[in-house]
């Protein structure tokens, strides 16, 4: 299996983390690309969105986003199946607080998020979110959520007690105790290049 742990990290050299393989690097992309295709465009037809949000080449082309993927080993007869998906990763948003005022801040965001429907409502969704939290070192307040179904709204209700929103202008959720205390609270610090043996800040 390209997938060696039941939950695997994927970030944009579409190599899982851990992956021990003989296969050459090129095949295990592909592999692993046409997996965040179907998984992606079966998150967008269970929310109902025209686009997928995730699909390989759409990793290849960002630095900072992470997906996990939740793999049932003994699934497909023995073969291994994916069933699970969650993509997070950080973005700068302007975000309003309980008063209406703005923030410019660069929270780690949840992004796409799907557990094939036959495994739903069996663990695999918070298997893999708690795989989540514990790899991002975030606790789930301080979590910006991109269109949420509602679904999700519901998960995070059950599972961390996330119920009060903040209303927001863009397509982000957050929850009450959103700002409070929160870790990353500044927008990224800017990355120092040399150009033209001068240095600069981009």
């Amino acid at each position: 299996s390209i997938f060696p742990q039941e939950v695997c990290t994927v970030r944009n050299d579409l190599i899982p983390a851990g992956y021990q393989g003989e296969a050459s690097h090129v095949s295990v992309k592909h592999q692993v690309a046409t997996v965040l295709d179907v998984m992606g465009e079966a998150s967008a037809r269970a929310q109902g969105l025209k686009n997928a949000i995730t699909s390989g080449s759409k990793m290849l082309n960002v630095e900072n986003q992470t997906a996990y993927i939740l793999v049932d080993k003994f699934g497909n007869n023995g073969m291994g199946s994916v069933v699970g998906l969650l993509k997070v990763g950080r973005k700068k948003l302007f975000l309003l607080d309980e008063v209406g005022k703005p923030n410019e801040m660069v929270p780690q965001c949840v992004l796409d998020f799907y557990v094939v429907e036959s495994r739903q409502r069996s663990g695999c969704g918070k298997r893999l979110f708690e795989f989540m939290l514990r790899g991002e070192r975030v606790d789930p307040r301080y979590l910006a959520i991109d269109r949420p179904s509602p679904k999700l709204v519901s998960f995070l209700r059950k599972h961390y007690g996330l119920v009060s929103t903040i209303p927001q202008v863009n397509n982000y959720v957050i929850f009450s105790g959103f700002f409070k205390d929160q870790p990353q609270a500044s927008p990224a610090p800017k990355k120092a290049r040399i150009y033209m043996g001068k240095l600069q800040y981009v």
